[in-house]
């Protein structure tokens, strides 16, 4: 009642009504209920009910009252015990009223209450009548729920605890954007500007450094915070009772009130539409360069051991098993690479995007870039629907199904995307083998991503085992019985949709027999308009070829212009053909979106030469060139009946001479019916006629000329 009238009562009552103090009153900007409880009025069911819905309990005594004190272990301490559980005790607050009544202080009484229960925050004395503390009595028992100590120190043992050790040793690696081992200057400033929203004066940095160096001797090194110190400031803060302080920078980095981090920052919110896709966009990919350039020591571009286990120093677990070294690319001591690195990142985000947004969170993604959450670094891809329709797609990752019976050569395919020939497969161990591999491939110099997925032999797939961008059918051309598999998966479930497949003759290097199959499998590809069957070893000396995963990407790339060879390819010549596609595909690629105009002003360049040609002048123009050239050959058909008449027998130089007119003669129809050839002389006004039109033409072209090359021009500048 003093604390909301701000004077003390004439008359006290046994039990104030409940108070609500609004948030823009409290430093913490948090709503408080106050909540008075009455043993004269109240039974112990009301108190039971009302503590297990507080947050913190202030257990007020009266300092010149030596039973009042007493009952606080005796009576309080127990009952608020038995209603919680032991792991989570509530925040007790002592409060020592009456002060202005005695001399003396309580606290030589209070100190061994609150060195036996640790869940007691502090003691505060105060006098309601005087309004001494009042204020203060409130501000911590707010901070007793938003900052506890509890979880933070052991006053017994005067040291942090475990959990709260490891989560500032977390906090300190990720800071330590060098990976040096201290906290230099600017990433002291970083820290505190993300944390604060203040960086820190260079004296004040000092400062900080020399009470370092004052209370331990090895808490500063090379000018640098180490983590012995980083850890001693925070033990420091929170023995001055500035328990605020850790707790901004612990709930900064995701940390709650038990020192987990909260699935909130582990797990931002992302929509992902169907038939839409995830991956990193670039930011993602810097920062995660950053990352493999701050724990590759040595600079050898791949992560050792060591090196890959220092990177993990900040999850809580190793997130990554062995078989991540047959999943992506490495060295010869099979140590990740660092294209590696990214592929692997890339088959998390796009298979499991959730675990890609907890790895982010764990490495402090959203803190060293400065954005709102994890989410900031996934792109959403558009539905493949609309891929489709565009005829042109914005992924950069395309999954491909690997299909066919077992020992047939997938796994084999699969590690030769990731350039191992068949001696280094056979070092793999069974327990290390991976049913993925992903790596880059470049199509007409555009770099992706494409992901294979080695499908189990099954009598028939599931609808996920189904769901890719293309599909690669493998078979050996050493067994007869392999390429029946491929053949019934085909039919069963590929035949009638847009998947692009590509065959895949497996082992070639061995001795190829006849398939237990009605027609070959390069017939069973004409018929069903597939590309022919792509010969593949990866029994080689060096890293096996690639041509088939840069067909696999492409085919995956531009699925429409696939399944439209499907529909009518010239089965002729396949080969011919296939390279004719390459040759569109590529033409496409480079000039589709600048060979078309987006709008219908009738302004711009293209449109002023696309009205030209449907204009009325140049279409006269055509006709009068066209009616001259028939006049002329009108005029060489008379000429040659005239000297038919002319000499009935004529000599065997005049038939020659004929033949030769004939021979040299164009029947043509007009738009009025066939043209009737009559004899009649060229006048000169004919020709004159024919060259002028003819001169016509050749200026109509020029001027087209010229108009295209000015489009292309102002096109560029665009």
């Amino acid at each position: 009642m003093s604390l909301v009238s701000e004077e003390f009562p004439e008359e006290v009552p046994p039990r104030a009504e409940e108070i609500t103090i609004p948030a823009d009153v409290t430093p913490e900007r948090v709503p408080t209920h106050i909540v008075d409880y009455s043993e004269a009025e109240q039974s112990d069911e009301q108190l039971h009910q009302e503590i297990s819905q507080a947050n913190v309990i202030c257990i007020v005594y009266a300092v010149n009252n030596k039973h009042s004190i007493d009952k606080v272990t005796s009576r309080w301490i127990p009952l608020i015990n038995e209603r919680t559980d032991k792991d989570s005790r509530l925040p007790l607050i002592l409060v020592g009223n009456k002060s202005d009544l005695v001399e003396y202080s309580s606290m030589e009484t209070i100190l061994p209450i609150m060195n036996q229960y640790t869940e007691i925050e502090t003691c505060v004395e105060c006098s309601a009548k005087n309004l001494k503390n009042i204020s203060e009595l409130f501000y911590y028992a707010q901070k007793a729920v938003l900052h506890p100590t509890g979880p933070l120190y052991c006053p017994e043992e005067k040291e942090m605890k475990p959990a709260c050790i490891k989560a500032l040793t977390r906090i300190f690696k990720i800071s330590d954007q060098d990976n040096d081992g201290t906290l230099n200057d600017a990433e002291l400033n970083f820290f505190q500007r993300i944390c604060f929203n203040t960086p820190l004066a260079p004296q004040a940095l000092e400062d900080v450094k020399n009470v370092v160096r004052k209370h331990i001797s090895d808490g500063v090194a090379d000018s640098g915070l180490t983590l012995k110190g980083f850890l001693f400031l925070h033990t420091l803060f929170i023995q001055r009772g500035r328990h605020e302080t850790t707790w901004t920078v612990l709930r900064r980095f995701g940390y709650d009130d038990d020192l987990d981090l909260t699935p909130e920052y582990l797990f931002p919110l992302l929509k992902i539409p169907p038939d839409c896709t995830t991956e990193l966009n670039h930011h993602a990919y810097l920062f995660l360069q950053s990352t493999f350039d701050k724990h590759d020591l040595d600079r050898d571009c791949a992560l050792s051991p060591d090196e890959l286990k220092d990177l993990f120093k900040v999850f809580p677990y190793i997130p990554w098993g062995p078989d991540v070294n047959n999943t992506v690319c490495t060295n010869e001591r099979g140590w990740i690479t660092y294209q590696g690195f990214l592929s692997q990142w890339t088959l998390t985000t796009y298979l499991d995007v959730q675990r890609c947004l907890e790895y982010l969170g764990y490495l402090g993604y959203s803190i060293l870039t400065e954005q709102e959450s994890q989410a900031s670094a996934i792109t959403v891809t558009r539905d493949k629907k609309i891929d489709l329709q565009k005829k042109q797609t914005q992924r950069n990752v395309f999954r491909c199904n690997v299909i066919g019976m077992k020992n047939c050569g997938k796994s084999g395919v699969l590690q030769a995307l990731l350039g191992r020939n068949l001696m280094r497969q056979k070092k793999i161990r069974d327990d290390h083998k991976s049913y993925y591999a992903i790596n880059t491939v470049y199509v007409y110099g555009q770099e992706k991503y494409l992901l294979l997925h080695d499908i189990s032999e099954s009598e028939f797939l599931t609808e996920a085992e189904i769901i890719c961008d293309v599909v690669c059918l493998v078979y050996d051309v050493s067994n007869p019985k392999s390429f029946e598999y491929c053949a019934r998966i085909f039919k069963q479930h590929f035949m009638d949709s847009r998947i692009p497949c590509l065959i895949v003759a497996a082992k070639s290097d061995l001795h190829e027999v006849k398939q237990d199959y009605s027609i070959s499998p390069a017939d069973f590809c004409r018929k069903h308009k597939m590309p022919p069957p792509q010969a593949f070893t990866c029994n080689t000396a060096d890293a096996p070829s690639k041509d088939i995963f840069v067909k696999l990407t492409t085919m995956a790339m531009y699925p429409e212009d696939h399944y439209r060879d499907r529909l009518s390819r010239d089965t002729g010549n396949p080969d011919r053909i296939e390279n004719l596609r390459k040759i569109w595909v590529f033409l496409k690629t480079a000039f589709h979106a600048r060979l078309r105009c987006m709008c219908t002003c009738n302004r711009c360049t293209f449109c002023i030469c696309q009205n030209f040609l449907n204009s009325d002048l140049l279409q006269s123009v055509k006709n009068k060139i066209f009616t001259a050239v028939i006049n002329r050959l009108r005029a060489r058909v008379a000429e040659w009946g005239a000297m038919l008449l002319a000499d009935d027998e004529g000599s065997i130089t005049h038939q020659v001479h004929a033949v030769s007119s004939v021979e040299d003669s164009i029947f043509m129809e007009s738009s009025h019916g066939p043209l009737f050839l009559e004899a009649r002389h060229v006048t000169q006004a004919d020709l004159k006629s024919s060259t002028f039109w003819l001169r016509a033409s050749f200026g109509a072209t020029v001027f087209a000329v010229l108009g295209f090359a000015m489009y292309r021009a102002l096109l560029k500048q665009r």
